[in-house]
């Protein structure tokens, strides 16, 4: 089971609601998933679709938790103000925290996301911050009063996976009690799977699937590998080798003359 803010999920997958085909295919791959949380943006929902009542509709037919965010954001200013407007709209603490620094790369603005963190952690909100893999922006991230990291593992929508997976091991060893869910740059299921392997707690995860030939297969795929990597990482597995090991014994081997 997954603990976050004091709320217990039974899924470590979390699926974004945007670019799908259709909102029936979105609510279809959601259900696959296995998921019970959900992101939805604010600043999207509000600008101008008039089909927002019909996919508010679907996401309580759904029963999962909505996680708010900010995307979109590139000031502290922008990330608070919208943050209040979900916290209004959705009715929950829950946030899902990102202030974009870079166009190019959609990077954190780390300064501005620490800065942003404490202004709502200490206004009651419950943040999931959207960061780097940064260790110390990390440990700024748990002074603001976040009990929950969200590191990138590649830019958002680039489907590349982990592309510092040295990064993000020393991520899970320096906050072993924190819960740590890898947010953007997944691609595949393996690469979920993957960062479960290092114990990451959960993923997040949006245009992997959204823009997959089927999404819904898709998003059932990665709930499987999600749980596949998660039992690995509970299993043991096997640290990589520079010689090879036998796994058959030599010792009182047949001699052949």
């Amino acid at each position: 089971m997954l603990e976050l803010y004091g709320e217990t999920l039974s899924s470590r997958l979390l699926l974004g609601t945007a670019q799908y085909p259709s909102p029936a295919i979105m609510a279809d791959a959601v259900r696959a998933s296995g998921c019970e949380v959900v992101t939805v943006s604010l600043r999207r929902e509000m600008a101008g679709n008039r089909t927002g009542g019909r996919f508010w509709e679907l996401i309580r037919e759904l029963g999962v938790r909505v996680l708010p965010n900010t995307a979109g954001c590139h000031s502290v200013k922008e990330a608070v103000t919208t943050a209040r407007m979900a916290r209004e709209l959705f009715g929950t603490e829950w946030i899902k925290l990102e202030v974009i620094g870079n166009h190019d790369t959609l990077q954190p603005d780390v300064f501005g996301l620490v800065e942003a963190a404490r202004i709502l952690s200490d206004d009651g909100f419950r943040v999931f911050p959207y960061t780097t893999d940064d260790l110390v922006v990390g440990e700024r991230l748990l002074e603001a009063g976040c009990g929950v990291l969200m590191p990138w593992c590649a830019p958002i929508g680039s489907a590349r996976g982990p592309i510092n997976v040295d990064g993000l091991r020393a991520m899970r060893g320096a906050f072993h009690d924190i819960p740590l869910i890898v947010d953007a740059g997944l691609g595949r299921p393996s690469h979920a799977a993957m960062v479960m392997e290092l114990g990451f707690d959960a993923v997040l995860l949006n245009t992997a699937v959204a823009k997959a030939g089927d999404p819904v297969a898709m998003a059932e795929a990665f709930g499987g590998a999600v749980e596949a990597g998660r039992k690995a990482f509970l299993a043991g597995p096997l640290e990589p080798r520079d010689m090879a090991v036998p796994s058959t014994p030599v010792i009182g081997k047949a001699v052949f003359e």
